[in-house]
C-alpha cells in the first residue's frame, strides 16, 4: 500500500487484525509501527520475526522515503528529521491515535527523535540494536580496527565518509560485514534495493551530529532497549547510554546476540517483546500468555 505524503509516495504493510473477539470480547490491540535501519534500508527482513507478534499487534512496516518500495525523492530530503515527519504524517493519514515504535538500528535513532517531537503520540518504544549519540560511530570504527582485515577498515572507512558511492562498493561492503551483524550463518533472502544516497547521507553527515540523550531523559513513555554483546555497529554502550538516560527505559543485553538479535535469540526476543507489552501496554494477549510460554 501507498500513501502519497510530504512530496513523495511512502509504502506501507499492514499486517495484522486491529481488533480480535477474546473470550466472546472484542479486543483492540495496540498498533506498532515498524522502522527499518541503514539509513536506506527496508522492513523485509523483518517479517519472519516479527510474524509471532501478530496476536499482541498490529504490525505496520514501513519502508523510508527511497528505500525499499517507497519512492525515489530528493536526496536532501534524506534526513533524520523528514522520516520523523513522515512518521508522524502516516499516522495522521492513517487515522491512528496512540501507536508503538518498534526502530531497528536506524530505525531506533528515528523513533527516539519522533518520541522528542512527537511523544504525545507515543504508547511506548522498542529500540533494538540502536544508538542515541553520533559517537557510536567511533565505538564501531575501533572494534572493526581491533577485529576486522585491511579490507573491512578500507570499507568502513567508506561508510563513516559516506563514500560508498557504487553498486559494487556497496555491495563489496556487505560481502565483507555481512556476516557480522549476525551469529548465526547467514540466511537466503530476497534481493531488496538499498539506497545508497540516503546511506551516504546518513554516515557521511547527520549521524555525525545526532544526540538524543539529553532529550530523552524527559521522554516518559515505557522503552525496551535490546543490545547484541557481539554487536559490531551498535555496540552495548551505545543502547545503554539511552537506557541509562530514559525514566521509564528497561535494557537487555542479548548475551549471544550481535546486532540482529530477532535472528540470533528469537525465543528470548519474542518473550521479552510479549512480556513488555504486556506489562505497559492495553492488551490482552489472543494467544497463550508469556507465562504459557515460561
Amino acid at each position: 500500500m501507498y500513501a502519497e505524503l510530504n512530496g513523495t509516495r511512502l509504502f506501507f504493510d499492514v499486517d495484522g487484525a486491529q481488533f480480535d473477539v477474546v473470550d466472546g470480547e472484542l479486543v483492540e490491540k495496540p498498533v506498532c509501527f515498524v522502522v527499518h535501519g541503514g539509513p536506506g534500508g527496508n522492513h523485509v527482513a523483518f517479517k519472519p520475526y516479527l510474524d509471532s507478534l501478530k496476536p499482541y499487534m498490529q504490525l505496520i512496516y514501513i519502508d523510508q522515503r527511497g528505500s525499499g518500495f517507497s519512492d525515489s525523492s530528493d536526496p536532501a530530503t534524506y534526513t533524520m528529521e523528514q522520516n520523523v515527519e513522515d512518521l508522524e504524517s502516516l499516522r495522521q493519514y492513517l487515522g491512528l491515535g496512540k501507536v508503538w515504535i518498534f526502530g531497528h538500528s536506524y530505525g531506533g535513532m528515528v523513533a527516539q527523535g519522533y518520541a522528542t517531537q512527537y511523544e504525545q503520540h507515543l504508547d511506548g518504544l522498542f529500540l533494538i540494536t540502536t544508538a542515541g549519540h553520533g559517537n557510536f560511530m567511533q565505538m564501531a570504527k575501533e572494534i572493526v580496527d581491533e577485529r576486522g582485515s585491511e579490507e573491512h577498515t578500507a570499507y568502513c572507512n567508506k561508510l563513516w565518509a559516506g563514500e560508498l558511492n557504487t553498486d559494487e562498493d556497496l555491495q563489496r561492503f556487505y560481502e565483507l560485514m555481512g556476516p557480522w551483524y549476525s551469529m548465526k550463518p547467514a540466511e537466503k533472502r530476497p534481493v531488496t534495493y538499498r539506497s545508497k544516497e540516503a546511506l551516504n547521507r546518513g554516515f557521511g553527515g547527520f549521524l555525525r551530529d545526532m544526540d538524543y540523550i539529553e532529550a530523552l531523559k524527559h521522554i516518559r513513555v515505557p522503552a525496551l532497549i535490546i543490545a547484541g554483546q557481539h554487536d559490531w555497529i551498535t555496540p552495548p554502550a551505545a543502547n545503554e547510554e539511552i537506557a541509562k538516560a530514559m525514566p521509564n527505559g528497561e535494557y537487555r543485553l542479548f548475551e549471544n546476540s550481535s546486532h540482529k538479535v530477532m535472528a540470533d535469540e528469537p525465543e528470548r526476543f519474542h518473550h521479552e517483546m510479549v512480556s513488555f507489552l504486556e506489562r505497559h501496554g492495553r492488551v490482552r494477549a489472543t494467544q497463550s500468555s508469556v507465562a504459557d510460554e515460561r
